[in-house]
């Protein structure tokens, strides 16, 4: 018997999402037209003897997160629950916290996953490695190959060559260490947890020696459940004979921020033709001009002079007009592109209008195509005090008039715009003027 956790973080992280994740936790943010985590529970449900999957975060419940959970338990004909946590309690402290549930009905393994990757989820790969590599008790990470300079963005693992064995472990390390990273998908024995257990005791140890250390808003306990798979377990692990490494040379990619959201959707996409091809449209004697791979929600009304893709994804009750071009984006649910605008590299968000021969456009940020090791880079919001080229992001009901030009902005919901704007954030409150930050 096997089970999964999907660990999908709380409204605290994510922050880079913003303000997508305003509207919609990040881990129901739709990718390639689905929500983001369906992807894990679409690869985990292939699993035979997958008795349970267990969402495990510190979302409140919510009717959004109730009415997905209950869809996907009807489709994919899996239990699936979710477990609250009552503080962030790190990549380990989570699952230590509800290891009784995780033990419940005695699983022989179970697979952990961070909610926030893309991945074609080489799970039964995963499971035939670890009965070929170690004993029954092993653990395995994930691996893939990244560049030497991208590779200190992430955690970097030194393995022997002939047997997979993790050898040292280092998280994000400030030099060149390794150019095998951690892909944040792991399998774990029931074991994992007497390692766990011994970083607990330890945290309450030093908790006693040194009470007014840490943060003086939490708890004693608290501190001592924080604890991190990364950091704290597979470091020590490392070089024990315990933990190895399956690298895998098909795609992966963090989803970090709403520009990486939309790689991770071309990279879905092109998966569809193995693995979903109903969710692709073609082209059509009635109907939009398909270029490369598009996702159609059903019930979007789309005018057949339209020109659609590569890489565009087109949610539920989306109204797109005659002559309308989109590429490398994402139209949220309820959108409307009147006739004759444009969308290139942008997420517009649900119950956004773009009006008559508007441009919205946005610079890509996609790894460097010709180097196969390259991932997508960390953004960040600023560079030597500007805004950095990024996707445009509307976020909800934003109304763009006709005729202007919106280039690497990112507008905050509910605004009304009427003029152009180019390398913006535009912040509106209910309550006071318009604020631009101008960079």
């Amino acid at each position: 018997m096997l089970k999964t956790v999907i660990l999908i973080g709380g409204p605290q992280k994510g922050t880079r999402f913003r303000p997508l994740s305003f509207e919609v936790p990040k881990p129901l943010f739709p990718v390639a037209g689905v929500p983001m985590l369906q992807h894990h529970i679409e690869a985990c449900a292939k699993i035979p003897n997958m008795k349970e999957i267990l969402l495990v975060g510190f979302y409140q419940p919510n009717e959004e997160l109730n009415r997905f959970l209950m869809c996907a338990q009807q489709d994919f004909k899996v239990s699936i629950r979710y477990l609250q946590e009552y503080a962030a309690l790190g990549t380990g402290g989570g699952i230590y916290h509800f290891r009784d549930q995780i033990l419940s009905g005695a699983p022989e393994a179970f697979f952990v996953l961070n909610a926030d990757v893309c991945s074609e989820f080489p799970l039964p790969e995963m499971l035939a490695f670890q009965k070929e590599h170690g004993d029954t008790h092993s653990f395995v990470i994930l691996g893939t190959t990244a560049n030497r300079k991208q590779s200190m963005n992430y955690g970097c693992i030194v393995e022997n060559q002939q047997t997979n064995e993790v050898l040292h472990y280092v998280e994000k390390p400030s030099t060149f260490v390794s150019d095998i990273i951690n892909c944040g998908i792991y399998l774990f024995t029931p074991d994992i947890f007497q390692h766990i257990g011994a970083v607990f005791q330890k945290n309450q140890q030093d908790m006693l020696l040194y009470p007014d250390e840490g943060d003086e808003q939490s708890n004693g306990w608290h501190r001592a459940e924080v604890i991190r798979l990364e950091q704290d377990i597979f470091t020590a692990l490392a070089g024990q004979g315990k933990l190895y490494v399956y690298k895998t040379h098909r795609f992966w990619s963090q989803i970090k921020s709403a520009g990486s959201a939309i790689y991770a959707s071309r990279l879905y996409l092109n998966q569809y033709h193995q693995t979903h091809p109903e969710r692709l449209t073609s082209n059509k004697d009635v109907g939009p001009k398909i270029s490369g791979n598009v996702y159609i929600h059903p019930t979007a009304n789309i005018d057949p002079t339209a020109v659609l893709g590569p890489n565009v994804s087109i949610g539920m009750d989306v109204t797109i007009g005659a002559g309308v071009r989109v590429r490398e984006s994402i139209i949220l649910h309820g959108a409307t592109l009147q006739d004759h605008s444009c969308v290139l590299n942008s997420i517009v968000g649900w119950d956004s209008t773009v009006g008559k021969w508007s441009r919205v456009e946005g610079t890509p940020s996609d790894p460097n195509p010709n180097d196969p090791y390259a991932k997508i880079d960390s953004e960040t919001l600023f560079r030597d005090g500007k805004l950095t080229p990024s996707i445009t992001i509307l976020g909800c009901n934003v109304n763009i008039p006709s005729e202007v030009i919106i280039l690497n902005s990112i507008v905050l919901p509910h605004k009304d715009l009427n003029r152009s704007f180019k390398n913006q954030i535009i912040l509106r409150s209910p309550d006071r003027p318009l604020i631009l930050l101008r960079l």
